[in-house]
């Protein structure tokens, strides 16, 4: 370097070993892709926490109304008739929901009378056949008794259905107690479609809403089982409703299914091969299975026309 040449800049003198001084420059990059780092995490939690919408948490989660299978009934009806009883007065302005059970199985034409002055929302129903499992089907009731003369005339239609295609099952079947178990579902089937299509006595339960007095006065009425009030009900759509049976005094049980023939393939209660139309958040409509090499489906409960539920514990 000549005499007349300007020194070197402090950030372009050589270092002692003769490369430019890299520590400074390395550590102004990494302070700088730190503070980068940080500055997009920031963005993010505040994003997170402010731009993102919020799921509903109750989702997933089910209300359960009445019995389950091996409950005490006397200890049921007990502790439903207390909580009526303990029902406050101050309550939802629109009431109550409740689970009535009837002592018998009613015609569409009677439940006017019993349920007079509550509002109905659903009716819970099956066949009471003879040493018969039967389907439990929920009908929507909002006018008595002519939606549920509607939801029978849809559930006689759908075992119409239901009990053709058990026959075509047992015709295209060569194991001979296969085909007698689809002979025996279509019988069953047929017998609960003339059942409902003659608007036969078999409801058994429904689902009214209505303020303590209303409920306490129709506790009391002749032909009422029980009124089990469920203020932590407020969606029917997340509810399932299992009423006693009338005809089950000591345990709640699945009616006994010994009648002549193969009883219907599938645990529970009910002989279905076909999937119920969903009104209320519950099974999906279905089409009339196929014939296939499967014994039939069963389905325990069905929301026919607008009832919601499927089998479960008790609340």
């Amino acid at each position: 370097m000549s005499a007349a040449d300007p020194p070197p800049a402090a950030d372009q003198r050589p270092s002692p070993a003769g490369r430019p001084d890299r520590a400074g420059r390395a550590r102004w990059l990494t302070s700088a892709a730190l503070f980068s780092v940080g500055a997009v995490l920031l963005t993010a939690g505040w994003t997170d926490r402010h731009d993102e919408p919020v799921g509903d948490r109750t989702v997933g989660e089910v209300a359960r109304v009445g019995v389950a299978t091996g409950d005490p009934i006397p200890g049921y009806l007990r502790a439903a008739a207390a909580d009526l009883a303990a029902l406050p007065l101050t309550g939802s302005p629109s009431g109550t929901y409740a689970l009535v059970s009837f002592d018998a199985y009613l015609r569409p034409g009677g439940l006017p009378a019993v349920l007079a002055g509550v509002p109905v929302a659903e009716v819970v129903a099956r066949v009471p056949l003879p040493e018969r499992q039967t389907e439990v089907v929920h009908l929507a009731a909002q006018r008595l008794p002519q939606d549920v003369v509607a939801g029978m005339t849809g559930v006689a239609d759908r075992k119409d259905r239901e009990a053709a295609d058990q026959r075509t099952r047992a015709a295209g079947s060569a194991d001979a107690e296969l085909r007698r178990t689809y002979e025996t579902g279509a019988r069953v089937a047929a017998r609960e479609a003339a059942a409902y299509r003659s608007g036969c006595g078999c409801v058994y339960a429904a689902v009214v809403r209505g303020g303590p007095d209303a409920l306490r006065d129709l506790a009391a009425r002749p032909g009422v089982r029980a009124v089990d009030p469920a203020p932590e009900v407020t969606r029917l759509e997340r509810t399932v409703f299992t009423p006693p049976l009338p005809d089950q005094r000591d345990v709640v049980r699945p009616p006994a299914d010994t009648g002549p023939g193969p009883a219907p393939a599938g645990p529970g209660v009910g002989d279905s091969s076909e999937a119920a139309p969903g009104v209320i958040g519950s099974s999906p409509a279905g089409a009339v299975a196929g014939p296939g090499p499967g014994p039939p489906t069963t389905a325990p409960t069905s929301p026919d026309a607008g009832g919601g539920g499927s089998t479960g514990s008790s609340r």
